[in-house]
């Protein structure tokens, strides 16, 4: 505890502080980081985030840096440290500190500016948060929304690879062909998989540029030809061997005749403007050879442009050749329609070329999915592969939210639409509609374009004979989609509108957009849940709207997608969703006891997740579809949008223990027999415990014990000081926690101690606490840290814990009174008491604590943070009036200037060399309570 202790100010910054603030962190592997309650992979680096009113520490950076156990087993652990004066020596007389960057550079050096862009390359999450968001611009600024048009958090690289049998073994080749696509955003690699001429595969592996396995993923069993799967946390240094196209990926069947298919991970700029697509197989058996088509319209003309990867077609004869001659054919059926003749190299088998001027029969079969091309070498012993052309296909999800802030004549109703697509091969495109909250009654509903003028929109399909009033909904499907319309479909350059009796050019609109495959078990092939602002209570006349889909899975973990459109600017981007559970059944009664739990905070249009630690209430409100899903943002902080969520589930029926314990799945072994084979276990009142594990000993229900490899450490409860005039005892708890008292005038019902029965779960010690009570963290191996204090808040479920910040002392020899306090002390003599008048004040306490600082009415002081010092730009004063201490923020105006700089020692930003304007600021103050 002592060696602890002593170095408390940066292990207990990194770890108590950031990993027990969110509210409900949750286990994750050895090889990863945990900082802040967010994931990093190994090797990552990033500022840290204090929250309000500090913000991000610019000039601090963490790293998650590799380490490896006795056995060799890789393990991550978090070091932070001061980079300032890392910072490069500008090069110029008069350097300027920019906004959120920690050094200066010149005003016009690019040479200085590309260093610190270096040496912060790896802080994409925090850039991401200034970025501002494309789908809150006006409707004049925005055009339309195109592929290039990217959102904060859904930045991507996309990579493509071709699979093909293996040539250079003894064993026979595959005729198997796969066509692959990859998307990179972040640390999380997506991939969607078509194969041909090869049996369902039983896993995809891929390999390092040493040829090891980096990561293996079984494929679920079915009888689909699509693969779609995650590769989530790559550490950096796939993600660079990614970059380099270092890596494989390879393909094998489990039944019948085994086979091996695999290819090269590339980069390929055709892979941004695809809109079609061909996987080109050969009749031929066992020959190994294959490839893809990737093809696109002309935005203007009818020109089909395309590109060819080929693998195999070029055999082991032909390659002494300099240049082997290829014949491209476009065939409709057998007769062909186009043909094209050139050269490729026995090394470099990529091909590129333009179709020009396509007629409106070969535009109607490219539609219609019945176009062939075929290649064929033109040799004395000619190869050929060939391939139908159709629509691109992804495991991605069409669909679309619309809402009244993204209406040609951006309004403010509380109405959603809610809308997802399915593309097929033959060019039809299936549909369903479901809207609600409008202001009046729906007369349309239909596919467009981009108007080119406001006044004058361009209708593609009228939807509005399907839409059934009573219902709110419209299914079926698009037969006839043109193949101009299928590619800007694919480019997200088609939008939907909903006109009302009120509204009749549109009251709702939304953009058609691609959502990137998550992973997660979100039934997104069912129609999502509309969350509006009409579902609010009361009702908010706001101009968003969202879906979300949420499932259950067999493991009681909520799955869940939210879709967020028609923000406007004003609105902060920093978004919350919440999942609630009703106290009662069947009705929304606000008056009742909810079950609140915090999914997510997210920037941008979308967020997605798995919650695991769920109640069985709150399950058991899933189940009877009495919950609902609701975003918050900082104008609406009750509430902007919500929706109503039914999940059916059995998770009634287990224990809440069961619940509670099932996310530990992964980590810890069940089985007894198990248990005593793994050397790290440790034997306990005849019990063996896991190692990591923790739990309460029979011989004292206020100790806390915990399993170091084969060590177990056992520490007595610490009881955080209550500041409060009323506390009870409860009998099954250690420490007394405070009872609230209530105006009898705002009481509608008798105090219950048990009135919100559910409580938080805390995985830091994997217990259930009371609402309102306070509690030290646990950190295994180092017991409880007195440093940090958490706080259940209630019916919502959420905990917050804070660092105990310690002030600034006068003293020169400031002294630790005891080996277990967080923070120092000037010695009796040097601190001299409070004047007793000042403490005997007939109107009650006249002074506020700060840590275990002491400040008279009317103080005022800078916070200090570690590794960073005294916080200059935030002051904290007394108020006795209140008897807390509250802390803000210098307010900074909101410039309007091209050319912003920041001066070292000011807390704002300045324009450079023009007089700025501002607008409104918004004033961030916390309150610290005295005890």
């Amino acid at each position: 505890r002592i060696l602890f202790l002593s170095f408390c100010l940066t292990t207990l910054w990194e770890y108590a502080v950031f990993h027990f603030a969110e509210n409900c962190p949750v286990h994750i592997p050895l090889s990863r980081c945990s900082f802040g309650g967010r994931f990093y992979s190994l090797e990552d680096t990033w500022h840290p985030d204090l929250g309000e009113p500090f913000g991000v520490m610019h000039c601090v950076k963490c790293y998650c840096e590799t380490q490896r156990g006795r056995k060799g087993k890789v393990l991550g652990k978090v070091s932070c440290k001061n980079v300032k004066r890392d910072c490069p020596e500008p090069s110029c007389d008069a350097p300027v500190l920019l906004p959120g960057q920690c050094c200066k550079t010149c005003p016009k050096g690019d040479v200085d500016r590309k260093q610190v862009e270096a040496m912060f390359d790896g802080f994409e999450y925090f850039q991401e948060k200034e970025k501002e968001d494309d789908l809150h611009k006006t409707y004049n600024d925005r055009s339309y929304l195109s592929s290039e048009d990217i959102s904060p958090g859904e930045s991507r690289t996309d990579f493509v690879a071709v699979l093909t049998g293996v040539t250079d073994s003894w064993l026979p080749s595959s005729s198997g062909v796969a066509r692959a696509r990859f998307s990179l955003t972040r640390t999380s690699l997506t991939f969607s998989i078509t194969y041909q001429r090869i049996g369902r595969p039983s896993r995809v592996v891929f390999l390092d540029s040493d040829g090891n396995t980096a990561f293996e993923y079984k494929t679920p069993k079915g009888d689909s030809d699509m693969i779609c799967g995650v590769w989530k946390n790559l550490p950096q240094s796939h993600v660079r061997q990614l970059q380099a196209e270092q890596l494989r990926v390879t393909m094998t069947t489990a039944t019948g005749r085994r086979e091996v298919i695999e290819g090269k991970i590339i980069k390929h700029r055709a892979l941004f403007a695809e809109t079609f697509s061909s996987t080109l197989t050969s009749e031929e058996e066992h020959s190994g050879m294959g490839g893809i088509a990737m093809l696109t319209l002309s935005d203007t003309e009818n020109n089909l442009h395309f590109v060819l990867i080929l693998q195999g077609l070029i055999q082991h004869r032909e390659r002494d050749s300099p240049l082997v001659p290829i014949q491209v054919r476009l065939q409709y059926r057998q007769h062909v329609l186009r043909e094209i003749h050139a050269n490729v190299t026995a090394y470099d088998t990529d091909f590129a070329e333009v179709l020009t001027d396509l007629n409106s029969r070969e535009l109607f079969w490219l539609s219609r999915g019945q176009l062939v091309i075929t290649v064929e070498t033109e040799v004395q012993d000619p190869r050929h592969i060939s391939g139908f052309i159709t629509g691109r296909k992804s495991c991605d999800t069409i669909q679309s939210v619309m809402s009244s802030g993204d209406a040609l004549t951006p309004g403010k109703t509380g109405g959603v639409g809610s809308a997802f697509f399915h593309l097929h091969d033959n060019g039809t495109l299936d549909y369903q509609v479901q809207l609600v909250g409008a202001s009046s009654e729906v007369m349309g509903l239909t596919i467009e374009l981009k108007p080119r003028r406001r006044s004058k929109r361009s209708v593609l399909y009228d939807l509005t004979p399907e839409f059934d009033r009573p219902s709110g909904r419209a299914a079926g499907s698009w037969s006839r989609v043109e193949a101009r319309h299928i590619h800007m479909l694919l480019q997200n350059e088609l939008f939907i509108n909903v006109a009302t009796a009120h509204s009749q050019e549109g009251e709702l609109r939304g953009q058609i957009k691609g959502l990137l495959y998550s992973g997660l078990e979100a039934p997104r092939h069912e129609i999502p849940v509309p969350l509006a602002g009409q579902f609010v209570a009361p009702p908010v006349l706001t101009s968003a709207g969202g879906h979300a889909w949420v499932s259950v899975d067999e493991r009681c973990h909520l799955h869940y997608e939210i879709v967020v459109a028609g923000l406007s600017k004003a609105d902060d981007l920093t978004v919350n969703a919440h999942l609630h559970g009703l106290a009662e059944i069947g009705e929304l009664d606000e008056r009742s006891t909810n079950h609140k739990r915090l999914l997510t905070g997210f920037y941008g249009s979308q967020a997605q997740g798995v919650l695991k630690d769920i109640s069985v209430e709150l399950l058991r409100h899933l189940d009877r579809g009495t919950a609902f899903i609701q975003v918050s943002t900082k104008v609406n902080t009750r509430g902007e949008i919500r929706g109503r969520v039914h999940v059916p589930n059995n998770c009634e029926f287990r224990t809440k223990g069961e619940v509670e314990l099932a996310e530990f799945d992964d980590l810890f072994v069940r089985d007894p027999e198990e248990l005593k084979k793994d050397p790290h276990t440790c034997f306990f009142e005849t019990q063996h415990h896991a190692h990591g594990s923790l739990w309460t000993p029979n011989y004292n229900h206020c100790f806390t014990c915990s399993c170091q490899k084969r060590t177990v450490i056992c520490d007595p409860v610490i009881c955080p000081v209550l500041t409060c005039s009323r506390t009870i005892q409860p009998d099954d708890k250690c420490c007394p926690m405070c009872v609230e008292r209530k105006n009898p005038k705002e009481m509608k019902t008798p105090e219950r101690l048990d009135e919100h029965p559910e409580g938080c779960y805390f995985e830091g010690d994997q217990k259930m606490h009371a609402p309102g009570s306070t509690w030290h963290p646990f950190v295994p191996p180092f017991g409880y840290i007195k440093c940090a204090l958490c706080t259940c808040k209630g019916a919502t479920g959420e905990v917050h814990c804070e660092k105990v910040m310690c002030p600034g002392l006068t003293c020169s020899r400031p002294v630790r009174r005891s080996p277990s306090d967080c923070c120092k002390e000037c010695p009796e003599e040097d601190n001299p008491p409070l004047e007793h008048a000042d403490m005997m004040q007939a109107d009650g306490t006249s002074h506020c604590k700060f840590g275990k600082n002491f400040y008279q009415n009317s103080d005022n002081w800078h916070p200090r943070v570690p590794l960073m010092g005294e916080m200059k730009c935030i002051t904290c004063w007394c108020d006795v009036s209140i008897t807390e201490s509250q802390c803000q923020k210098k307010q900074c105006p909101v410039l309007t200037c091209s050319n912003i700089t920041r001066r070292e020692g000011m807390c704002c930003p300045e324009c450079q060399g023009d007089k700025h304007t501002h607008t409104h600021t918004y004033i961030h103050t916390h309150t610290h309570h005295a005890p």
